[in-house]
Protein backbone atom coordinates (compact mmCIF):
# COMPACT_ATOMS: atom_id res chain seq x y z
CA UNK A 1 0.00 0.00 0.00
CA UNK A 2 2.53 2.64 1.16
CA UNK A 3 6.24 2.57 0.39
CA UNK A 4 8.66 5.26 1.50
CA UNK A 5 11.93 4.60 -0.29
CA UNK A 6 15.24 6.18 0.81
CA UNK A 7 13.63 9.52 1.60
CA UNK A 8 15.67 12.53 2.66
CA UNK A 9 13.42 15.31 3.90
CA UNK A 10 13.46 18.34 6.15
CA UNK A 11 13.05 22.09 6.35
CA UNK A 12 14.80 24.39 3.89
CA UNK A 13 18.19 22.88 3.12
CA UNK A 14 18.28 20.97 6.41
CA UNK A 15 17.67 17.24 6.16
CA UNK A 16 15.87 15.78 9.17
CA UNK A 17 15.28 12.38 7.58
CA UNK A 18 18.28 10.54 6.15
CA UNK A 19 17.58 7.71 3.67
CA UNK A 20 14.43 6.60 5.50
CA UNK A 21 12.53 3.61 4.10
CA UNK A 22 9.32 2.21 5.58
CA UNK A 23 6.41 0.14 4.33
CA UNK A 24 2.76 -0.21 5.38
CA UNK A 25 0.75 -3.08 3.92
CA UNK A 26 -2.99 -3.07 3.31
CA UNK A 27 -4.90 -3.51 6.57
CA UNK A 28 -1.72 -3.33 8.64
CA UNK A 29 -0.97 -1.17 11.68
CA UNK A 30 2.61 0.11 11.85
CA UNK A 31 4.17 2.21 14.61
CA UNK A 32 7.10 4.61 14.39
CA UNK A 33 8.72 5.28 17.74
CA UNK A 34 11.76 7.23 18.82
CA UNK A 35 12.98 10.05 21.06
CA UNK A 36 12.08 13.72 20.69
CA UNK A 37 13.65 15.27 17.61
CA UNK A 38 14.11 11.92 15.84
CA UNK A 39 12.10 13.03 12.79
CA UNK A 40 8.82 11.20 13.44
CA UNK A 41 6.54 14.17 12.72
CA UNK A 42 8.67 15.16 9.72
CA UNK A 43 8.12 11.67 8.31
CA UNK A 44 4.32 11.94 8.57
CA UNK A 45 4.30 15.46 7.13
CA UNK A 46 6.40 14.24 4.20
CA UNK A 47 4.00 11.38 3.49
CA UNK A 48 1.05 13.79 3.78
CA UNK A 49 2.62 16.16 1.25
CA UNK A 50 3.20 19.06 3.64
CA UNK A 51 6.94 18.66 3.04
CA UNK A 52 8.39 17.64 -0.34
CA UNK A 53 11.43 15.37 0.08
CA UNK A 54 14.83 16.39 -1.22
CA UNK A 55 15.52 12.83 -2.33
CA UNK A 56 13.73 9.50 -2.44
CA UNK A 57 10.33 8.23 -3.53
CA UNK A 58 6.90 7.79 -1.95
CA UNK A 59 4.52 5.31 -3.56
CA UNK A 60 0.88 4.80 -2.52
CA UNK A 61 -1.17 1.99 -4.05
CA UNK A 62 1.24 1.84 -6.98
CA UNK A 63 1.12 5.61 -7.66
CA UNK A 64 4.19 7.80 -7.24
CA UNK A 65 3.01 10.61 -4.94
CA UNK A 66 6.44 12.05 -4.11
CA UNK A 67 5.53 15.52 -5.40
CA UNK A 68 1.72 15.25 -5.25
CA UNK A 69 -0.24 17.96 -3.42
CA UNK A 70 -1.73 17.25 0.03
CA UNK A 71 -5.21 17.55 -1.52
CA UNK A 72 -4.38 14.89 -4.11
CA UNK A 73 -3.11 12.55 -1.40
CA UNK A 74 -6.39 12.93 0.52
CA UNK A 75 -8.30 12.08 -2.66
CA UNK A 76 -6.17 8.95 -3.04
CA UNK A 77 -7.02 7.85 0.51
CA UNK A 78 -4.39 9.27 2.89
CA UNK A 79 -5.57 11.04 6.04
CA UNK A 80 -3.17 12.79 8.44
CA UNK A 81 -4.22 13.70 11.99
CA UNK A 82 -1.57 16.02 13.48
CA UNK A 83 -0.59 16.34 17.11
CA UNK A 84 -1.34 20.06 17.36
CA UNK A 85 -3.89 22.56 15.96
CA UNK A 86 -6.47 19.82 16.09
CA UNK A 87 -9.79 21.56 15.42
CA UNK A 88 -11.41 24.70 14.06
CA UNK A 89 -12.32 26.23 17.46
CA UNK A 90 -15.04 28.66 16.29
CA UNK A 91 -16.91 26.02 14.31
CA UNK A 92 -19.26 23.47 15.83
CA UNK A 93 -18.35 19.82 16.21
CA UNK A 94 -20.66 18.97 13.31
CA UNK A 95 -19.13 21.66 11.08
CA UNK A 96 -15.64 20.35 11.89
CA UNK A 97 -16.71 16.85 10.87
CA UNK A 98 -18.27 18.10 7.65
CA UNK A 99 -14.96 19.79 6.79
CA UNK A 100 -13.42 16.33 6.69
CA UNK A 101 -15.60 15.06 3.85
CA UNK A 102 -14.80 17.69 1.24
CA UNK A 103 -13.70 15.18 -1.40
CA UNK A 104 -16.46 13.92 -3.69
CA UNK A 105 -16.17 10.27 -2.66
CA UNK A 106 -16.76 11.16 1.00
CA UNK A 107 -19.40 13.84 0.34
CA UNK A 108 -21.64 11.25 -1.27
CA UNK A 109 -21.57 9.21 1.97
CA UNK A 110 -21.61 12.05 4.50
CA UNK A 111 -24.59 10.85 6.56
CA UNK A 112 -23.23 7.31 6.69
CA UNK A 113 -19.80 8.55 7.77
CA UNK A 114 -21.28 10.81 10.45
CA UNK A 115 -23.18 7.90 11.94
CA UNK A 116 -20.01 5.80 11.97
CA UNK A 117 -17.89 8.38 13.81
CA UNK A 118 -20.73 9.10 16.24
CA UNK A 119 -20.82 5.38 17.06
CA UNK A 120 -17.06 5.44 17.63
CA UNK A 121 -17.24 8.58 19.78
CA UNK A 122 -20.74 8.97 21.31
CA UNK A 123 -19.65 12.14 23.12
CA UNK A 124 -19.32 13.87 19.75
CA UNK A 125 -22.97 13.16 18.98
CA UNK A 126 -23.90 14.80 22.29
CA UNK A 127 -21.65 17.77 21.57
CA UNK A 128 -22.38 18.09 17.84
CA UNK A 129 -23.81 21.64 18.11
CA UNK A 130 -21.14 22.83 20.55
CA UNK A 131 -18.19 25.01 19.48
CA UNK A 132 -15.15 22.77 19.08
CA UNK A 133 -12.95 25.20 21.02
CA UNK A 134 -15.00 24.58 24.17
CA UNK A 135 -14.33 20.83 24.18
CA UNK A 136 -11.85 19.25 26.56
CA UNK A 137 -8.42 18.28 25.24
CA UNK A 138 -9.41 14.63 24.98
CA UNK A 139 -12.65 15.47 23.19
CA UNK A 140 -10.79 17.69 20.71
CA UNK A 141 -8.43 14.82 19.95
CA UNK A 142 -11.39 12.52 19.37
CA UNK A 143 -12.92 15.14 17.07
CA UNK A 144 -9.67 15.45 15.11
CA UNK A 145 -9.53 11.69 14.59
CA UNK A 146 -13.21 11.58 13.62
CA UNK A 147 -12.71 14.39 11.11
CA UNK A 148 -9.77 12.47 9.64
CA UNK A 149 -12.04 9.46 9.18
CA UNK A 150 -14.67 11.55 7.38
CA UNK A 151 -12.47 11.62 4.25
CA UNK A 152 -12.87 7.82 3.90
CA UNK A 153 -9.15 7.06 4.08
CA UNK A 154 -7.54 3.74 3.37
CA UNK A 155 -4.42 4.91 5.26
CA UNK A 156 -4.83 6.80 8.54
CA UNK A 157 -1.73 8.55 9.92
CA UNK A 158 -1.74 9.65 13.56
CA UNK A 159 0.86 11.88 15.21
CA UNK A 160 1.18 11.39 18.98
CA UNK A 161 -2.50 10.59 19.66
CA UNK A 162 -1.87 10.09 23.39
CA UNK A 163 -0.05 13.42 23.86
CA UNK A 164 -1.30 15.32 26.91
CA UNK A 165 -4.14 12.90 27.65
CA UNK A 166 -4.98 11.23 30.96
CA UNK A 167 -4.51 7.43 30.99
CA UNK A 168 -8.29 6.84 31.08
CA UNK A 169 -8.78 8.95 27.93
CA UNK A 170 -5.83 7.25 26.23
CA UNK A 171 -7.51 3.88 26.80
CA UNK A 172 -10.78 5.17 25.29
CA UNK A 173 -8.84 6.52 22.33
CA UNK A 174 -7.02 3.26 21.67
CA UNK A 175 -10.27 1.30 22.07
CA UNK A 176 -11.69 3.42 19.24
CA UNK A 177 -8.53 2.83 17.19
CA UNK A 178 -8.99 -0.92 17.64
CA UNK A 179 -12.50 -0.64 16.20
CA UNK A 180 -11.12 1.39 13.28
CA UNK A 181 -8.40 -1.20 12.73
CA UNK A 182 -11.06 -3.93 12.61
CA UNK A 183 -12.69 -2.08 9.70
CA UNK A 184 -9.60 -2.93 7.63
CA UNK A 185 -7.97 0.50 7.56
CA UNK A 186 -4.20 0.71 7.44
CA UNK A 187 -2.79 2.79 10.30
CA UNK A 188 0.60 4.49 10.56
CA UNK A 189 1.06 5.62 14.13
CA UNK A 190 3.74 7.89 15.58
CA UNK A 191 4.09 7.75 19.36
CA UNK A 192 6.67 8.86 21.88
CA UNK A 193 4.97 6.66 24.48
CA UNK A 194 6.29 3.54 22.86
CA UNK A 195 4.46 0.94 24.92
CA UNK A 196 1.06 2.21 23.78
CA UNK A 197 2.10 1.98 20.14
CA UNK A 198 3.91 -1.34 20.35
CA UNK A 199 1.02 -3.04 22.13
CA UNK A 200 -1.33 -1.81 19.39
CA UNK A 201 0.68 -2.17 16.17
CA UNK A 202 1.78 -5.33 14.37
CA UNK A 203 5.11 -3.95 13.17
CA UNK A 204 7.30 -1.04 14.18
CA UNK A 205 10.23 1.11 13.16
CA UNK A 206 12.60 2.84 15.56
CA UNK A 207 13.68 6.25 14.28
CA UNK A 208 16.66 8.00 15.85
CA UNK A 209 18.53 11.05 14.56
CA UNK A 210 16.62 10.85 11.29
CA UNK A 211 17.54 7.22 10.56
CA UNK A 212 15.77 3.89 10.95
CA UNK A 213 17.92 2.03 13.47
CA UNK A 214 15.66 -0.98 14.10
CA UNK A 215 12.59 -2.54 12.51
CA UNK A 216 10.57 -5.68 13.03
CA UNK A 217 7.46 -7.01 14.70
CA UNK A 218 6.24 -5.01 17.68
CA UNK A 219 6.82 -8.02 19.90
CA UNK A 220 10.42 -8.32 18.69
CA UNK A 221 10.97 -4.67 19.50
CA UNK A 222 9.45 -4.99 22.98
CA UNK A 223 11.73 -7.96 23.68
CA UNK A 224 14.93 -6.57 22.14
CA UNK A 225 17.48 -5.77 24.85
CA UNK A 226 19.11 -2.93 22.88
CA UNK A 227 15.78 -1.27 22.22
CA UNK A 228 14.58 -1.74 25.80
CA UNK A 229 17.77 -0.42 27.34
CA UNK A 230 18.38 2.45 24.92
CA UNK A 231 14.85 3.65 24.17
CA UNK A 232 11.91 2.01 25.91
CA UNK A 233 13.02 3.18 29.31
CA UNK A 234 13.04 6.82 28.22
CA UNK A 235 10.33 6.98 25.56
Amino acid sequence: MLEVIKVCSGYGELNVLDQVSIKVNKGETVAVIGPNGAGKTTLLKTIAGLIIPHKGTIVFNGIDITTASPHRRVELGISYVPCEKLVFPYMTVLENLEMGCYNKRARNKKDELLEWVFQLFPILRERRNQLAGTLSGGEQRMLALARGLMSMPSLLMLDEPSFGLAPKIVKQFYDALSAIKNEGLSVLLVEQKAHYALNFAERAYLLSNGKIVFSGSSQDMLNNEFVKKSYLGVI
